[in-house]
């Protein structure tokens, strides 16, 4: 069973290996980013709930959806302290079940490239925006797997502000882990909370 109510960066690692499923697709997780809410100036919560991030301040275990670039839905798990904006960002995985339909959904790539990167797990999983909002066992899974041998941890991918926080945690050495990629608009001096 997995306790939802945990913080974003205790939550984490405990995600890797666990297995997530929707429309026909399983996928386990390889790589995953936390987020602690309206006290975290990367995450989507600071500066309190807006019309667009309503699902992220619901109940702990609840799928919160996001449109990356305007083009890739990503997915979060909610956690932490109720309506606190807290979750854990499903970053890449490995399609463990129905490989046929994220073939479908994903095109050609190469099968260790199906779920890596959280857009890409986004489209593999089947993801619409109205799958936003719904608590884990409506439509959607995720159960514990198999403990990682070692999990590795660093910097936030692609955040400016609080980038040194090592809450990035993903399965040592996994090929379907994305590649680190600072963001270009960190300002050298800037405060780092």
């Amino acid at each position: 069973m997995i306790d939802f109510s945990l913080p974003a960066d205790k939550l984490a690692p405990l995600l890797l290996g666990s297995v997530l499923t929707h429309a026909g697709v399983s996928v386990a997780i390889t790589e995953v980013e936390a987020y602690a809410g309206i006290d975290d100036p990367a995450a989507h919560a600071w500066g309190g709930p807006r019309p667009h991030t309503r699902d992220l301040f619901a109940a702990p275990g609840t799928l919160y959806l996001y449109r990356s670039y305007g083009i890739h839905l990503c997915g979060n798990v909610t956690c932490g302290e109720p309506g606190g904006g807290s979750a854990v960002l499903f970053r890449s995985g490995r399609v463990v079940a129905g490989m046929v339909e994220a073939r479908a959904r994903r095109g050609g790539v190469a099968e260790v490239a199906l779920a890596r990167g959280p857009g890409n797990l986004g489209q593999t999983m089947g993801w619409t925006l109205a799958d936003s909002g719904r608590p884990v066992g409506e439509g959607w899974t995720l159960v514990p797997g198999a403990v990682p041998a070692a999990i590795s941890s660093g910097p936030r991918v692609g955040v400016s502000v609080a980038y040194r926080r090592g809450w990035r945690f993903w399965i040592t050495d996994d090929p379907t882990v994305s590649a680190y990629r600072r963001s270009p608009r960190i300002v050298a001096g800037r405060q780092d909370w």
